[in-house]
């Protein structure tokens, strides 16, 4: 096959296939690795190509990594690849947490287990830290992105609801608009199926993108609608589609943007604990495939504590629906408008201000894991909750310091790090600590 021809289906499930299994490290992890197959190996798409899809995606609410790969998929084969391509990258990892969820809620209360979860939050507290480190080096580049990641920090510390913050951010942004590089187009043209199929921008390709937009808008809330009219809006499935579904709708910087948010819900709703979440985040960051599955383990948790395995599974799968099925209509709807997009100014200052408002959002995250991991008081302050520093537990805190110092200075291999903290608590606990 040439560099001029789009992939067969079969080649392009195969290597969407590998990608969402080898899928590892995060956002940062999925997008070398998709970089690695799509522009290196297997010259489908040019370097400026590849950048200006990222930054479209960027721009849109939900898994940047998932909708990224449905970007290049529905490039390659139309509506057809980004199925494959968007799905292929979520469901190995989806089965896995699946799995993980199921042992977790039938062995997690084991001593010795829970010894180890205990390791893991210490890594995961150290996981948030490292994402603080790396949105701050790519946000703070100007006094205003300061200023718009301490204000939301701090309204957020007051009970502020997370996707006013965001919305107000971005509307900062809007009305900050900021020029943004066009990357040139030397790359496109390098490369023939850049020119070709990689520019499906005609009126008739934008009415077709459209209405596949349309179909998946309504494929999306259609669960959700059956379920309100079988079992009414106050039933646990229902409750769990309207979280996710709103998530989708408002959730910018990734998956560590939504964590406090979703967990104060959960919480709420008596889905899960903080502890819980925290787990389940270390059960996801195991596991190939985007972080946000850790939606699926909370909608798992949701449906077992209401009715036992079969609302467990069918929490999961409404979950997993209702965080992904959105993506298509952002992708299928936005996707033809990218160049025109990427290049806008307005666009280029709502990206920025999101950005930044995204690190007020990671740091009160950091301080909520840290205080329900690592101490085990933690003390009210009008809204405010902070951890109660005499209640510390001394060799968590030591872990998490550890493995903050190993993830940040030293970049040690994620799944390394979390197998030692395991370790390190299961030691703990056979030691009485």
């Amino acid at each position: 096959m040439t560099s001029a021809s789009a992939p067969s289906f079969g080649v392009l499930i195969r290597e969407s296939l590998k990608i969402g299994c080898l899928g590892f490290g995060g956002p940062a992890g999925q997008i070398a690795l998709m970089h690695r197959i799509y522009v290196d190996e297997r010259k489908w798409v040019g370097e400026d190509r590849f950048q200006h899809m990222l930054a479209f995606c960027m721009l849109l609410p939900g898994p940047e990594a998932q909708q990224l790969a449905t970007y290049v998929g529905w490039k390659l084969r139309g509506w057809a690849g980004a199925l494959i391509a968007g799905w292929l990258f979520v469901l190995p990892g989806a089965a896995v947490v699946l799995a993980l969820s199921w042992l977790y809620v039938n062995y997690g209360d084991i001593p010795l287990v829970a010894a180890a979860f205990d390791g893991i939050k210490c890594a995961v507290v150290a996981l948030v830290a490292e994402a603080l480190v790396k949105v701050g080096k790519r946000a703070l580049k100007t006094t205003a992105a300061v200023w718009i990641a301490f204000v939301a920090f701090v309204a957020l510390m007051l009970g502020a609801p997370f996707p006013l913050v965001i919305a107000a951010a971005g509307m900062i942004g809007v009305l900050n608009p900021r020029p943004r590089a066009s990357g040139g187009e030397g790359d496109t043209h390098s490369n023939p199926l850049d020119q070709s199929a990689m520019r499906p921008d005609s009126s008739s390709a934008r009415g077709r993108a459209w209405v596949h937009a349309l179909l998946w808008f309504v494929l999306w809330l259609t669960p959700p609608f059956l379920i309100a009219l079988t079992l009414g809006t106050e039933h646990v499935l229902f409750q769990v589609a309207l979280v996710f579904s709103i998530l989708a709708c408002v959730t910018f910087g990734g998956a560590y943007a939504l964590l406090a948010y979703l967990t104060a819900e959960a919480a709420a709703r008596g889905w899960l604990t903080p502890e819980q979440m925290i787990d389940g985040l270390g059960l996801a960051e195991t596991t190939p495939g985007p972080l946000i599955l850790v939606n699926e383990f909370v909608g798992f948790l949701a449906g077992w504590t209401s009715g036992g395995l079969a609302l467990a599974l069918s929490g999961a799968a409404i979950a997993l629906w209702c965080t992904f099925a959105p993506s298509f209509v952002w992708i299928f709807a936005g996707a033809p408008y990218a160049e025109r997009l990427e290049r806008n100014p307005r666009a280029a200052g709502a990206l920025a201000a999101i950005t930044a408002a995204v690190l007020g959002v990671i740091a009160k995250l950091a301080l909520f894991f840290a205080a329900h991991a690592l101490f085990a008081r933690q003390l009210t302050l009008g809204p405010a909750e902070i951890p109660d520093l005499a209640s510390a537990q001394l060799w968590m805190v030591a872990l998490a310091l550890a493995a903050g110092m190993a993830l940040i200075r030293f970049k040690a291999n994620l799944l390394l790090v979390l197998a030692i903290c395991a370790g390190a608590g299961l030691a703990a606990g056979l030691a009485g600590l």
